[in-house]
């Protein structure tokens, strides 16, 4: 069994959890520029599909899931407005990183450019309008609901529970995600079964990823209250 991506995984969730007790000595926008560099990187490797035991999946969905957890935290530490934050700040990044990525495609490559690497480049960075457009309303909906969600599991259970409030609103946002950029993006060019078959792929690997960060959940908060 290939054990990369169960240390990708939590190389990455350890990452955000470090971001986290970072923000809380030198300041939130520590955590909130991880969090805007983790959903640009996600759009960058996307294009690569990974083998995650019996699914394939994007690359981006390990990066991409751990941003779910960096949104909690925000949330639980700084409050609801600052994960908000986090959440526009990300989407401003990848307006940039796609504006940019999208006038270098179409910018003739220069005469001392090997051709070759020059038409890889433009394959691989070569993002469809429809797939970019059903990737930021994904985000935007998705994003906004696990912060909603996490409030109000906050609410509901008294601030107790922590387990409960990070795996209930995590879970239903991946949910969101997966359906909307999946529907979004490939309804009517791909078989509605293969469709399912993405959705059911893409979204047990983020229930997994789901639990497995539960436990950095609960380090970020107890490290970060010790610090302050």
């Amino acid at each position: 069994m290939d054990l990369i991506p169960f240390f990708w995984a939590a190389a990455t969730l350890a990452i955000v959890t470090l971001s986290a007790v970072l923000a809380a000595r030198f300041g939130v926008e520590i955590a909130v520029g991880v969090f805007a560099s983790l959903t640009v990187l996600a759009n960058l490797i996307a294009a690569k599909t990974i083998v995650f035991g019996p699914f394939i999946a994007p690359a981006a969905v390990l990066v991409y899931a751990s941003t779910f957890l960096l949104t909690d935290i925000l949330s639980e530490l700084f409050g609801a407005e600052k994960a908000r934050l986090a959440v526009w700040t990300g989407f401003i990044a990848n307006l940039v990183m796609m504006v940019s990525i999208l006038i270098a495609v179409r910018w003739s490559a220069s005469p001392v450019m090997d051709p070759g690497l020059a038409a890889s480049f433009d394959a691989v960075f070569g993002f469809a309008p429809r797939v970019i457009a059903a990737s930021m309303v994904a985000y935007l909906v998705s994003q906004h609901h696990d912060v909603w969600a996490y409030g109000f599991w906050r609410d509901k259970t008294g601030g107790r529970h922590l387990w409960l409030r990070n795996n209930a609103s995590t879970m239903a946002s991946q949910l969101i995600d997966t359906m909307i950029f999946i529907s979004l993006a490939f309804y009517a060019v791909l078989p509605n079964s293969v469709l399912v078959q993405m959705m059911v792929g893409q979204y047990a690997i983020k229930l997994l990823i789901a639990v497995l960060d539960t436990p950095f959940m609960y380090l970020a908060v107890a490290a970060t209250r010790k610090a302050g």
